[in-house]
């Protein structure tokens, strides 16, 4: 494989579970990778001509759908946050799974039924799927956008509710959140810009197929 080829990794709660994915398909990032002291953004791989870099989810959306990056992992809430039709999302990975839900403080959550709801007020970082879901039921959304620590906008008063993904619900508990509704399970795909498929199609058809035995192994 000759072609030169850039992979986008996001940072936080994916990267534990995709790195032995990467190794089933035969990709080991280099010893800076794992170097907690490091600096860079790009590493080098096992792979000749195919590099590594390290981003916020959200930004490696962004590379794949511009054609800076070839290819990537992301959770499908980032695909369907961004709507891109650039991207490309062929692989389900089965990894990273939660949901993306809508939370509230157990209090309130005692007398109130969602169903009800005709204006909601909540904190997210992902205003474009959280309007959609309201809209479908006829329900006015008005969005906080926030990148992190959601949790607190109830407790401070911003918003009375959140949307945020959600796992084990650990953090809304200790938070003193409880979930109220699911808008959609989530898990990790592999994504691949739509101009890079056309101008690489052999080379990178060939790695989708590693990634779906990696998949199934």
């Amino acid at each position: 494989m000759t072609d030169t080829l850039i992979f986008a990794i996001p940072k936080g709660r994916i990267l534990k579970e995709a790195l032995p994915l990467l190794a089933r398909a035969g990709i080991e990032p280099d010893a800076d990778f794992h170097d907690p002291a490091s600096r860079a953004l790009q590493f080098g791989t096992n792979v000749p001509g195919l590099s590594l870099i390290r981003v916020r989810a959200f930004d490696a959306a962004t590379f794949v759908a511009h054609g800076a990056a070839d290819f990537g992992i992301v959770g499908s809430d980032v695909i369907d946050e961004f709507g891109y039709e650039a991207l490309y999302a062929p692989v389900d990975l089965k990894i990273g799974g939660c949901r993306l839900s809508v939370a509230e403080p157990k209090a309130l959550a005692e007398d109130d039924d969602p169903r009800s709801w005709s204006h909601v007020r909540v904190a997210t970082k992902y205003p474009n799927i959280t309007s959609r879901h309201f809209a479908a039921r006829g329900v006015q959304a008005e969005c906080v956008k926030l990148n992190g620590a959601m949790e607190l906008a109830p407790r401070l008063g911003l918003t009375n509710r959140i949307v945020d993904l959600v796992s084990s619900g650990q953090t809304l508990k200790e938070n003193g959140l409880v979930e109220v509704e699911v808008i959609a399970d989530v898990s990790s795909r592999l994504i691949v810009s739509r101009p890079s498929f056309k101008r690489k199609a052999e080379v990178m058809t060939d790695w989708l197929a590693r990634f779906r035995e990696a998949v199934d192994a």
